[in-house]
C-alpha cells in the first residue's frame, strides 16, 4: 500500500469529502484506513473492570483506502504517489509526490 501510518490524507468521497486528517492505522488485509477525527461512530459499551462506568464511546470507523488520497502540503491538494529506488548502496525505495515532485518522508509515531 502507498499510504502508511502518520500520512496526512484528504477524503475523496462520502459525508466527509474534502476533510483532511492523519492516518492512525492501516488495515492491509481489508484495504481500509482509520483517519483521526473522520467517520466517527458511537459505540455502546457495557461496564467492565477496565471501564466500570460503561456508556457511549465515540471512535473512528475505517474508510476504504480508495476513498482517501495523500495530501501534499507544498501543493495544497491531494496527490498520487510514485515510487523510485535511490542510487545509494542500499537501493532504498522512496515515495514521490506526482504533483510537486517532492520526496514524501514517512512520519514515525513517537
Amino acid at each position: 500500500m502507498r499510504i502508511v501510518k502518520g500520512d496526512k490524507v484528504i477524503i475523496l468521497s462520502g459525508n466527509h469529502k474534502g476533510k483532511t486528517g492523519e492516518v492512525l492505522k492501516v488495515i492491509t488485509d481489508k484495504n481500509r484506513v482509520l483517519v483521526k477525527g473522520i467517520n466517527m461512530v458511537k459505540r455502546h459499551t457495557r461496564p467492565t473492570q477496565k471501564n466500570p462506568q460503561g456508556g457511549i464511546v465515540e471512535k473512528e470507523a475505517s474508510i476504504h483506502i480508495s476513498n482517501v488520497m495523500l495530501h501534499d502540503d507544498k501543493a495544497g491538494r491531494g496527490t498520487r504517489i510514485r515510487s523510485r529506488r535511490l542510487d545509494d548502496e542500499n537501493k532504498s525505495k522512496v515515495r514521490i509526490s506526482v504533483v510537486s515532485g517532492e520526496v514524501i518522508e514517512v512520519k514515525t509515531g513517537a
